[in-house]
Parts: structure tokens; C-alpha cells; sequence
């Protein structure tokens, strides 16, 4: 098992220090980068300065974005799905003529 590393992540102007696996540091640092570029951009263009109602916001856009990339693979999965039980009925058909 890997050797867990200490590291110290800054979000909204705090510091989170974190125990984590070293394969898990590259995902949490773009992570906290992108966090802190979207609270900029919603102080910026909402005028917001409670840090709790923008962090609220940020939370909001991440897990709509999860939940709307779990939607379209379950879409693709059900055109995908579709598609081959065509191909299936069609190779039947060849193969009952």
C-alpha cells in the first residue's frame, strides 16, 4: 500500500489540510483550482459576497454537471441498446429466410 502524504488545499480563502493516497493529489489540486476560479466568477457576476451562498452555488453547478453526464450515458446506453436489438432483428430475419 502507497505511503499517504499530508497536503494542504486552500478553498474559498481557507485551508483544508488532507491525508490522502499520492494517486489521489493531481485530481484534488484541479479540483480546488477549479472550485476557486468558479467562486471568483460567481462573486464577479452575481455580486455575491456571502463565501456560503457562492460555495452553495459551486455545489450546485458541480452536481447538476455530474448528474447531467449520468443522464446521457444512460440516453447513449438506451440508443446503443436500441440499435443493436435492430441489428439483431434484422440478422434473425436473414437467417429465418
Amino acid at each position: 500500500m502507497a505511503e499517504k502524504l499530508k497536503i494542504k488545499l486552500s478553498i474559498a480563502d481557507r485551508v483544508y489540510p488532507l491525508t490522502i493516497l499520492p494517486d489521489q493529489e493531481e485530481g484534488l489540486r484541479k479540483a480546488s483550482k477549479k472550485i476557486d476560479a468558479m467562486i471568483k466568477q460567481f462573486e464577479q457576476s452575481y455580486a455575491v459576497r456571502d463565501k456560503q451562498d457562492v460555495l452553495a452555488m459551486c455545489a450546485l453547478q458541480f452536481a447538476a454537471k455530474t448528474e447531467q453526464k449520468v443522464i446521457n450515458n444512460q440516453n447513449e446506453l438506451l440508443g446503443v441498446e436500441q440499435k443493436l436489438k435492430s441489428l439483431s432483428d434484422m440478422l434473425q430475419s436473414h437467417l429465418d429466410s
